[in-house]
C-alpha cells in the first residue's frame, strides 16, 4: 500500500521550497525549471513529482510542453500547524514575562525596605 506525501514532505527539501517559489509567481514549463538547477532534469523532475503527489503543483500540457502550475492552497495546513504552536509559545513567553517582572516588583520591593 502507497503512502499519500504530505506537504511537510514537500517542503522539507530546498530544491523543492525554490521550485514551488519560481512558479508561484508564474506557471512555467518543466525544461525551464530544470535548467535553472545545477542538478539533472531526472532529479528535479523527482522533485517535481513529489511536489504533484503532495497537491502543491499541477501539470497541464500545452501542445508538447508540460507547464507546473502552483496549487497552493494545500500549504494552509502548515499554517494552521505553525499557528497553533505560535498561539502557545505567544501565551507562554507573555507568562514568563508577567513572572519575571513579578520576580522585578518583588526584587525592587526588598531593597527599598532596607
Amino acid at each position: 500500500m502507497e503512502t499519500r506525501r504530505d506537504v511537510f514532505q514537500a517542503i522539507a527539501d530546498p530544491t523543492r521550497r525554490q521550485i514551488i517559489g519560481m512558479i508561484a509567481h508564474k506557471p512555467q514549463n518543466v525544461n525551464s525549471l530544470a535548467e535553472k538547477f545545477d542538478v539533472t532534469r531526472q532529479a528535479v523532475s523527482l522533485h517535481i513529482k513529489i511536489l504533484i503527489e503532495c497537491g502543491l503543483i499541477e501539470i497541464k500540457k500545452q501542445g508538447r510542453e508540460r507547464i507546473c502550475e502552483a496549487r497552493l492552497d494545500t500549504l494552509s495546513e502548515v499554517s494552521a500547524w505553525v499557528e497553533q504552536y505560535k498561539t502557545f509559545w505567544t501565551s507562554r513567553f507573555a507568562a514568563l514575562e508577567n513572572h519575571l517582572e513579578t520576580l522585578k516588583s518583588k526584587d525592587n520591593e526588598d531593597t527599598t525596605t532596607r
